[in-house]
């Protein structure tokens, strides 16, 4: 159950609230009179507060009062242009949102159903957070996974040593390469591998790219369009907006009578582009290219038998990962897969080997994304001590790589 309250004098935003359907909005211009009305009277009743941005420092005073007293309350404010530095305040005070003065009834209607859809996860009480789904790792599983970690360690002890002199003397540079991953309930942890590429290999990536891609657009006219959308949404890198979705603040998503508009500190930017931009830069996170000349001498042969993936046998020992499991994720790809069809993918142990793997490469390799993730899903809702041993089994005769990228 969620009420509407609107704190602020402005007559034209008061007007407005009066239209949302469905919802009786309740108005007040004192804090501690908004406090009083957001006063639960039933269990896991919720309020969405409109905040109209006023004075910063009567507004700091508003909004911590109100969070303080308060813990059931999504708090929106309502204002223009805000400086980085302001926004900061705004947000350590305890704003979860903002959203236009000026914003249209459809919008502001909007907010509020797509804040009432998620009740349960957006408002922080104790009764929301035990409905959370979290995978917990059967203590068999957990178990074999320390035996088995700790026993191949030990036994591949001068594999380890040996790999990791022979990347020393072939190139400088760090031994084991770390990238993010995002594994169970997903959460994401350092991936370790031994390094196989040169250290500058991100920048021979952009310079090989355009001529060594075996997938690279062809078509000029869509490179300039790309190029073009590029410079609409460049200030979107991918860490400014990881955090602003970490934080839990849609920053300003004005939604119009026809167009989504994304509002930033320093942006303004159409949904459609904003996806359309997106998908642009997943795709080209996967860039193959044959006999890459950025991988090392010692690298291509690692890859090949596989030695590279052996230190993620400590992401194991140190529970990060399974044995057997479904593959941890790039932050980039799990993105994409946070929608509901997809969060079983993640109710599962994160492996070093898994079900698609095996099954792939019973294909040749030629598995769609989308049957990878089903796999994933698959395996998710049936593992078990004999479909482990029996993935375990299959890994060992199908570890050596046999394309050559």
């Amino acid at each position: 159950m969620i009420g509407v309250v609107y704190l602020g004098n402005n007559p034209k935003t008061q007007e407005k609230l009066k239209y949302i359907p469905g919802q009786m909005v309740r108005i007040t211009n004192a804090y501690k009179d908004t406090a009083q009305l957001c006063t639960p009277h039933v269990r896991n009743e919720h309020f969405i507060v409109f905040y109209e941005r006023s004075v910063r420092n009567e507004d700091i005073t508003a909004i911590t009062y109100l969070r303080k007293k308060c813990h059931n309350v999504y708090i929106i404010l309502l204002t223009n242009a805000m400086t980085p530095k302001e926004r900061d305040i705004y947000m350590k005070c305890g704003i979860n949102d903002t959203i236009e003065c000026d914003a249209s009834v459809t919008a502001l209607n909007k907010k509020i159903q797509f804040i009432s859809d998620r009740e349960n996860i957006l408002f922080d009480d104790e009764s929301s957070k035990h409905k959370i789904l979290k995978f917990k790792i059967p203590l068999w599983k957990r178990l074999f996974d320390i035996i088995f970690s700790s026993i191949a360690i030990i036994l591949l002890s001068p594999v380890f040593i040996l790999t990791a002199i022979a990347i020393r003397l072939e190139s400088k540079g760090p031994i084991l390469f770390k990238s993010k991953r995002v594994g169970t309930n997903y959460t994401v942890f350092n991936f370790l591998k031994f390094r196989s590429m040169y250290a500058d290999a991100e920048r021979r990536l952009k310079e090989l790219s355009k001529d060594h891609n075996q997938y690279a657009e062809k078509d000029t006219d869509q490179k300039e369009e790309a190029d073009k959308q590029k410079s609409i949404t460049a200030p979107l890198g991918d860490e400014a907006e990881q955090e602003m979705l970490t934080m839990g603040m849609e920053s300003g998503m004005m939604i119009g009578d026809e167009e989504v508009m994304l509002i930033g500190d320093n942006y303004v930017v159409a949904e459609s582009e904003f996806n359309k931009k997106r998908e642009e830069e997943n795709n080209n996170a996967f860039v193959k290219i044959e006999n890459d000349p950025r991988i090392t001498k010692v690298g291509r042969f690692i890859r090949k038998y596989s030695i590279d993936e052996l230190p993620q046998l400590f992401n194991i020992l140190r529970g990060d990962m399974s044995i057997v499991g479904n593959r941890p994720l790039p932050l980039y790809e799990a993105e994409k897969l946070t929608v509901d069809t997809s969060i079983d993918r993640f109710m599962a142990p994160a492996g070093l080997t898994g079900l698609w793997q095996v099954e792939e490469r019973g294909k040749g390799g030629n598995m769609s994304a989308e049957e990878r993730k089903q796999l994933d899903i698959t395996y998710g809702q049936t593992y078990n001590f004999m479909l482990d041993m029996k993935i375990i089994f299959r890994t060992l005769f199908a570890f050596i790589q046999k394309e050559n990228v």
